[in-house]
Protein backbone atom coordinates (compact mmCIF):
# COMPACT_ATOMS: atom_id res chain seq x y z
CA UNK A 1 0.00 0.00 0.00
CA UNK A 2 2.83 2.41 0.80
CA UNK A 3 4.34 1.90 -2.63
CA UNK A 4 1.00 2.59 -4.33
CA UNK A 5 0.48 5.69 -2.18
CA UNK A 6 3.91 6.96 -3.22
CA UNK A 7 3.31 6.49 -6.95
CA UNK A 8 -0.18 8.05 -6.70
CA UNK A 9 1.24 11.07 -4.88
CA UNK A 10 4.03 11.46 -7.43
CA UNK A 11 1.63 11.25 -10.39
CA UNK A 12 -0.88 13.66 -8.87
CA UNK A 13 1.83 16.18 -8.01
CA UNK A 14 3.62 16.16 -11.34
CA UNK A 15 0.38 16.54 -13.28
CA UNK A 16 -0.07 19.95 -11.63
CA UNK A 17 3.14 21.06 -13.36
CA UNK A 18 1.65 20.39 -16.79
CA UNK A 19 3.26 17.03 -17.57
CA UNK A 20 1.60 14.21 -19.50
CA UNK A 21 1.65 11.19 -17.17
CA UNK A 22 1.85 7.49 -18.05
CA UNK A 23 1.02 5.37 -14.99
CA UNK A 24 0.41 1.99 -16.63
CA UNK A 25 0.76 -0.83 -14.04
CA UNK A 26 2.90 -3.92 -14.50
CA UNK A 27 2.70 -7.37 -12.88
CA UNK A 28 5.01 -8.16 -9.97
CA UNK A 29 5.23 -10.31 -6.85
CA UNK A 30 4.43 -9.41 -3.26
CA UNK A 31 5.46 -11.45 -0.23
CA UNK A 32 3.76 -11.97 3.11
CA UNK A 33 5.90 -13.52 5.83
CA UNK A 34 5.25 -14.06 9.54
CA UNK A 35 8.75 -15.34 10.28
CA UNK A 36 10.92 -18.43 10.43
CA UNK A 37 11.98 -20.89 13.14
CA UNK A 38 14.94 -23.27 13.21
CA UNK A 39 15.24 -25.75 16.09
CA UNK A 40 17.47 -28.63 17.11
CA UNK A 41 15.95 -30.71 19.91
CA UNK A 42 14.86 -28.02 22.41
CA UNK A 43 17.19 -25.25 21.17
CA UNK A 44 16.15 -22.49 18.73
CA UNK A 45 18.47 -20.49 16.48
CA UNK A 46 18.01 -16.98 15.10
CA UNK A 47 17.23 -17.18 11.40
CA UNK A 48 15.34 -14.91 9.01
CA UNK A 49 13.11 -15.88 6.10
CA UNK A 50 14.66 -14.98 2.75
CA UNK A 51 12.70 -12.35 0.81
CA UNK A 52 10.15 -14.02 -1.51
CA UNK A 53 10.85 -17.52 -0.14
CA UNK A 54 8.20 -20.19 -0.16
CA UNK A 55 6.97 -21.51 3.19
CA UNK A 56 7.84 -24.93 4.62
CA UNK A 57 7.80 -27.23 7.66
CA UNK A 58 10.75 -29.62 7.35
CA UNK A 59 12.28 -32.10 9.78
CA UNK A 60 15.54 -33.38 8.30
CA UNK A 61 19.25 -33.98 8.67
CA UNK A 62 21.50 -30.93 8.33
CA UNK A 63 24.18 -31.07 5.61
CA UNK A 64 26.89 -28.37 5.38
CA UNK A 65 28.77 -27.08 2.31
CA UNK A 66 31.17 -24.15 1.99
CA UNK A 67 32.32 -24.32 -1.65
CA UNK A 68 30.78 -24.95 -5.02
CA UNK A 69 32.89 -28.12 -5.32
CA UNK A 70 31.40 -29.46 -2.08
CA UNK A 71 27.90 -28.65 -3.34
CA UNK A 72 28.61 -30.52 -6.57
CA UNK A 73 29.62 -33.67 -4.68
CA UNK A 74 26.99 -33.55 -1.92
CA UNK A 75 23.77 -35.55 -1.89
CA UNK A 76 21.38 -33.27 -0.03
CA UNK A 77 18.04 -34.26 -1.56
CA UNK A 78 15.35 -33.97 1.09
CA UNK A 79 17.87 -32.62 3.63
CA UNK A 80 18.34 -29.16 5.15
CA UNK A 81 21.38 -27.61 3.45
CA UNK A 82 23.57 -25.17 5.38
CA UNK A 83 25.67 -22.94 3.10
CA UNK A 84 28.52 -21.04 4.75
CA UNK A 85 31.96 -19.65 4.02
CA UNK A 86 33.23 -19.01 0.48
CA UNK A 87 30.03 -20.06 -1.30
CA UNK A 88 28.19 -17.29 0.58
CA UNK A 89 30.65 -14.49 -0.23
CA UNK A 90 28.31 -12.74 -2.70
CA UNK A 91 24.56 -12.22 -2.75
CA UNK A 92 23.32 -14.35 -5.64
CA UNK A 93 21.66 -12.64 -8.55
CA UNK A 94 18.07 -13.78 -9.17
CA UNK A 95 18.01 -16.62 -11.67
CA UNK A 96 16.15 -14.59 -14.33
CA UNK A 97 17.96 -11.26 -13.78
CA UNK A 98 19.20 -10.01 -17.17
CA UNK A 99 21.31 -6.96 -16.33
CA UNK A 100 24.12 -8.64 -14.39
CA UNK A 101 24.21 -12.35 -13.68
CA UNK A 102 27.66 -13.94 -13.31
CA UNK A 103 28.10 -17.49 -14.54
CA UNK A 104 29.15 -18.79 -11.12
CA UNK A 105 25.93 -17.38 -9.60
CA UNK A 106 23.89 -19.19 -12.22
CA UNK A 107 25.85 -22.38 -11.57
CA UNK A 108 25.17 -22.27 -7.81
CA UNK A 109 21.44 -21.77 -8.42
CA UNK A 110 21.36 -24.60 -10.96
CA UNK A 111 23.20 -26.93 -8.58
CA UNK A 112 20.79 -26.13 -5.74
CA UNK A 113 17.81 -26.86 -7.96
CA UNK A 114 19.32 -30.13 -9.17
CA UNK A 115 20.35 -31.28 -5.66
CA UNK A 116 16.81 -30.63 -4.32
CA UNK A 117 17.34 -29.90 -0.63
CA UNK A 118 14.10 -29.56 1.34
CA UNK A 119 15.28 -26.25 2.77
CA UNK A 120 18.34 -24.00 2.71
CA UNK A 121 20.10 -22.01 5.44
CA UNK A 122 22.66 -19.43 4.28
CA UNK A 123 25.20 -18.06 6.77
CA UNK A 124 26.54 -14.63 5.77
CA UNK A 125 29.11 -12.08 6.93
CA UNK A 126 29.05 -8.27 6.72
CA UNK A 127 29.30 -7.11 3.08
CA UNK A 128 28.50 -3.35 3.02
CA UNK A 129 29.88 -2.89 -0.50
CA UNK A 130 27.24 -5.33 -1.76
CA UNK A 131 24.18 -5.08 0.46
CA UNK A 132 24.60 -1.99 2.58
CA UNK A 133 24.44 -2.22 6.34
CA UNK A 134 22.43 -5.46 6.39
CA UNK A 135 23.93 -8.09 8.69
CA UNK A 136 23.23 -10.83 8.12
CA UNK A 137 22.18 -10.43 4.51
CA UNK A 138 20.00 -12.83 2.53
CA UNK A 139 22.08 -14.78 0.03
CA UNK A 140 18.95 -15.63 -2.00
CA UNK A 141 16.43 -12.92 -2.94
CA UNK A 142 14.44 -14.49 -5.74
CA UNK A 143 10.72 -15.04 -6.29
CA UNK A 144 11.54 -17.46 -9.12
CA UNK A 145 13.58 -19.79 -6.90
CA UNK A 146 11.33 -22.41 -5.32
CA UNK A 147 13.42 -24.01 -2.56
CA UNK A 148 12.47 -22.53 0.85
CA UNK A 149 15.36 -20.63 2.42
CA UNK A 150 16.41 -18.67 5.49
CA UNK A 151 19.58 -16.79 6.37
CA UNK A 152 21.57 -16.21 9.55
CA UNK A 153 24.75 -14.59 10.85
CA UNK A 154 28.05 -16.33 10.18
CA UNK A 155 28.45 -16.86 13.94
CA UNK A 156 25.16 -18.78 14.02
CA UNK A 157 26.27 -20.77 10.98
CA UNK A 158 29.43 -21.82 12.84
CA UNK A 159 27.31 -23.18 15.69
CA UNK A 160 24.95 -25.03 13.34
CA UNK A 161 27.84 -26.64 11.44
CA UNK A 162 29.25 -27.99 14.70
CA UNK A 163 25.87 -29.36 15.81
CA UNK A 164 24.94 -31.50 12.84
CA UNK A 165 22.09 -33.93 13.58
CA UNK A 166 18.37 -33.43 13.00
CA UNK A 167 16.83 -29.97 12.61
CA UNK A 168 13.34 -28.59 12.07
CA UNK A 169 12.91 -25.60 9.74
CA UNK A 170 9.58 -23.78 9.62
CA UNK A 171 8.85 -20.77 7.40
CA UNK A 172 5.46 -19.06 7.39
CA UNK A 173 5.44 -17.24 4.05
CA UNK A 174 3.26 -16.77 0.97
CA UNK A 175 3.86 -15.25 -2.45
CA UNK A 176 1.09 -13.03 -3.79
CA UNK A 177 0.61 -11.78 -7.36
CA UNK A 178 0.55 -8.00 -7.31
CA UNK A 179 0.92 -4.88 -9.46
CA UNK A 180 3.17 -1.84 -9.34
CA UNK A 181 3.61 1.29 -11.44
CA UNK A 182 6.35 3.38 -12.99
CA UNK A 183 5.43 7.03 -13.33
CA UNK A 184 6.66 8.38 -16.67
CA UNK A 185 5.93 12.11 -17.04
CA UNK A 186 6.72 14.16 -20.16
CA UNK A 187 6.83 17.74 -21.37
CA UNK A 188 6.93 18.33 -25.13
CA UNK A 189 6.28 14.65 -25.68
CA UNK A 190 6.30 14.94 -29.48
CA UNK A 191 9.93 16.07 -29.73
CA UNK A 192 12.33 13.86 -31.69
CA UNK A 193 15.01 13.86 -28.93
CA UNK A 194 14.64 13.78 -25.18
CA UNK A 195 16.39 14.32 -21.86
CA UNK A 196 15.57 11.75 -19.17
CA UNK A 197 15.86 12.31 -15.41
CA UNK A 198 15.21 9.26 -13.23
CA UNK A 199 15.08 8.07 -9.62
CA UNK A 200 13.64 4.89 -8.13
CA UNK A 201 10.51 5.37 -6.03
CA UNK A 202 10.57 2.07 -4.10
CA UNK A 203 12.40 1.32 -0.84
CA UNK A 204 13.98 -1.84 0.52
CA UNK A 205 11.64 -3.96 2.62
CA UNK A 206 11.88 -2.95 6.27
CA UNK A 207 13.57 0.39 5.60
CA UNK A 208 11.95 3.84 5.61
CA UNK A 209 14.15 4.64 2.62
CA UNK A 210 14.81 8.34 3.31
CA UNK A 211 18.10 8.37 1.40
CA UNK A 212 17.31 5.27 -0.66
CA UNK A 213 15.43 6.74 -2.31
CA UNK A 214 12.86 9.28 -1.07
CA UNK A 215 15.49 12.01 -1.39
CA UNK A 216 15.98 11.17 -5.06
CA UNK A 217 12.23 11.29 -5.66
CA UNK A 218 12.09 14.73 -4.03
CA UNK A 219 14.78 15.92 -6.46
CA UNK A 220 12.72 14.53 -9.36
CA UNK A 221 9.68 16.53 -8.27
CA UNK A 222 11.78 19.67 -7.75
CA UNK A 223 13.28 19.28 -11.24
CA UNK A 224 9.83 18.76 -12.71
CA UNK A 225 8.58 21.97 -11.11
CA UNK A 226 11.66 24.00 -12.11
CA UNK A 227 11.42 22.78 -15.71
CA UNK A 228 7.64 23.18 -16.00
CA UNK A 229 8.09 26.31 -18.16
CA UNK A 230 10.74 24.68 -20.38
CA UNK A 231 10.27 25.62 -24.05
CA UNK A 232 13.39 24.06 -25.58
CA UNK A 233 13.68 21.57 -28.42
CA UNK A 234 13.78 18.40 -26.30
CA UNK A 235 11.17 16.29 -24.60
CA UNK A 236 11.72 16.35 -20.84
CA UNK A 237 11.02 12.90 -19.42
CA UNK A 238 10.81 12.53 -15.64
CA UNK A 239 10.81 8.81 -14.77
CA UNK A 240 10.08 7.45 -11.29
CA UNK A 241 11.15 3.83 -11.67
CA UNK A 242 9.55 1.22 -9.40
CA UNK A 243 11.28 -1.93 -8.22
CA UNK A 244 15.00 -1.07 -8.17
CA UNK A 245 15.15 -2.74 -4.75
CA UNK A 246 12.88 -5.62 -5.86
CA UNK A 247 14.49 -8.87 -7.00
CA UNK A 248 12.92 -8.71 -10.48
CA UNK A 249 13.80 -5.06 -11.27
CA UNK A 250 10.22 -4.91 -12.53
CA UNK A 251 10.20 -1.20 -13.28
CA UNK A 252 13.32 -1.38 -15.43
CA UNK A 253 11.98 -4.43 -17.24
CA UNK A 254 8.61 -2.77 -17.89
CA UNK A 255 10.33 0.40 -19.15
CA UNK A 256 12.45 -1.63 -21.57
CA UNK A 257 9.41 -3.59 -22.74
CA UNK A 258 7.19 -0.56 -23.31
CA UNK A 259 9.67 2.21 -24.11
CA UNK A 260 12.86 0.42 -25.13
CA UNK A 261 12.57 1.43 -28.77
CA UNK A 262 12.55 5.09 -27.67
CA UNK A 263 15.81 4.87 -25.71
CA UNK A 264 17.95 5.87 -28.73
CA UNK A 265 16.04 9.18 -28.78
CA UNK A 266 17.69 10.17 -25.49
CA UNK A 267 20.58 12.60 -25.79
CA UNK A 268 21.15 12.46 -22.02
CA UNK A 269 19.87 10.39 -19.07
CA UNK A 270 20.56 11.32 -15.44
CA UNK A 271 19.81 9.11 -12.43
CA UNK A 272 19.47 10.29 -8.82
CA UNK A 273 19.96 7.88 -5.91
CA UNK A 274 21.08 8.31 -2.27
CA UNK A 275 21.39 12.10 -2.45
CA UNK A 276 21.12 14.62 0.38
CA UNK A 277 23.09 12.75 3.04
CA UNK A 278 24.00 15.22 5.79
CA UNK A 279 27.68 14.21 5.62
CA UNK A 280 29.77 15.26 2.62
CA UNK A 281 28.70 16.82 -0.64
CA UNK A 282 26.61 15.61 -3.57
CA UNK A 283 28.68 13.66 -6.11
CA UNK A 284 28.11 13.46 -9.87
CA UNK A 285 29.62 11.05 -12.38
CA UNK A 286 29.50 10.53 -16.15
CA UNK A 287 29.09 7.51 -18.45
CA UNK A 288 29.33 7.25 -22.26
CA UNK A 289 29.33 11.07 -22.52
CA UNK A 290 30.99 12.98 -25.38
CA UNK A 291 33.76 15.23 -24.09
CA UNK A 292 31.84 18.36 -25.09
CA UNK A 293 28.77 17.31 -23.08
CA UNK A 294 30.84 16.28 -20.07
CA UNK A 295 32.77 19.57 -20.12
CA UNK A 296 29.55 21.58 -20.34
CA UNK A 297 28.07 19.69 -17.38
CA UNK A 298 31.23 20.09 -15.31
CA UNK A 299 31.34 23.83 -16.01
CA UNK A 300 27.76 24.16 -14.75
CA UNK A 301 28.09 21.87 -11.75
CA UNK A 302 31.26 23.64 -10.58
CA UNK A 303 29.14 26.73 -9.97
CA UNK A 304 27.42 24.86 -7.12
CA UNK A 305 29.60 24.67 -4.01
CA UNK A 306 27.92 21.56 -2.68
CA UNK A 307 28.67 19.43 -5.75
CA UNK A 308 31.82 17.41 -6.45
CA UNK A 309 32.97 15.04 -9.19
CA UNK A 310 32.73 11.53 -7.77
CA UNK A 311 33.58 7.99 -8.77
CA UNK A 312 31.44 6.02 -11.19
CA UNK A 313 29.03 3.47 -9.70
CA UNK A 314 27.18 0.80 -11.61
CA UNK A 315 24.27 -0.52 -9.55
CA UNK A 316 21.56 2.04 -10.30
CA UNK A 317 18.84 2.75 -12.85
CA UNK A 318 21.24 4.76 -15.03
CA UNK A 319 22.67 1.44 -16.21
CA UNK A 320 19.54 0.85 -18.31
CA UNK A 321 20.77 3.73 -20.45
CA UNK A 322 24.53 3.23 -20.10
CA UNK A 323 24.18 -0.33 -21.44
CA UNK A 324 22.42 1.17 -24.47
CA UNK A 325 25.31 3.61 -25.04
CA UNK A 326 23.23 6.65 -24.06
CA UNK A 327 25.23 9.58 -22.61
CA UNK A 328 24.42 9.36 -18.91
CA UNK A 329 25.08 10.94 -15.55
CA UNK A 330 24.34 9.98 -11.97
CA UNK A 331 24.01 11.86 -8.69
CA UNK A 332 24.61 10.31 -5.29
CA UNK A 333 26.27 11.25 -2.00
CA UNK A 334 30.00 11.80 -1.75
CA UNK A 335 29.87 9.63 1.37
CA UNK A 336 27.89 6.82 -0.28
CA UNK A 337 30.39 4.25 1.03
CA UNK A 338 29.70 5.41 4.59
CA UNK A 339 25.95 5.28 3.94
CA UNK A 340 26.26 1.73 2.62
CA UNK A 341 28.19 0.56 5.68
CA UNK A 342 25.91 2.08 8.30
CA UNK A 343 22.45 2.93 6.98
CA UNK A 344 21.43 1.58 3.56
CA UNK A 345 18.62 -1.00 3.56
CA UNK A 346 18.07 -0.73 7.33
CA UNK A 347 15.63 0.97 9.69
CA UNK A 348 18.25 3.69 10.28
CA UNK A 349 17.51 5.26 6.88
CA UNK A 350 15.31 7.98 8.36
CA UNK A 351 14.61 11.62 7.32
CA UNK A 352 16.90 13.07 10.00
CA UNK A 353 19.99 12.02 7.98
CA UNK A 354 18.91 14.17 5.00
CA UNK A 355 19.85 17.83 4.41
CA UNK A 356 17.02 19.19 2.28
CA UNK A 357 19.12 22.13 1.08
CA UNK A 358 21.31 19.62 -0.76
CA UNK A 359 18.26 18.27 -2.60
CA UNK A 360 17.37 21.74 -3.81
CA UNK A 361 20.95 22.29 -4.98
CA UNK A 362 21.01 19.07 -7.03
CA UNK A 363 17.69 20.01 -8.63
CA UNK A 364 18.93 23.52 -9.42
CA UNK A 365 22.09 22.15 -11.03
CA UNK A 366 20.06 19.80 -13.26
CA UNK A 367 17.69 22.61 -14.18
CA UNK A 368 20.69 24.70 -15.25
CA UNK A 369 22.19 21.81 -17.24
CA UNK A 370 18.97 21.03 -19.12
CA UNK A 371 18.46 24.67 -20.07
CA UNK A 372 22.04 24.88 -21.35
CA UNK A 373 21.62 22.07 -23.87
Amino acid sequence: MGNQDATDFFADTIRTYGYEVDATPFECLDHVCSGALLTNEEEAYEVYASPYTLGCDVLAELITVSTMEELESTNCEGKILLMRGAICSEQLMPKNFIFYNPEHHQKIIALLESRKPAGIITSTEKKPEQVGALYPFPLIVDGDFDIPSVYCRDTVGDILAAKGSLFRLMIDATRLPSRATNIIARLNAGATRKIIITAHIDAYEGSLGASDNASGVVVLLLCAEMLSDYCGEYCIEIAAFNGEDHYSAGGEMDYLKRHGTEIPKAMLAVNIDDVGYKNGRSAYSFYECPLSLEKNAKDIFQQFKGLVLGEQWFNGDHMVFVQNQIPSGAFTSECMADLMKTVTHTSLDTPDIIDCHKLVEVAESLNALVRSL
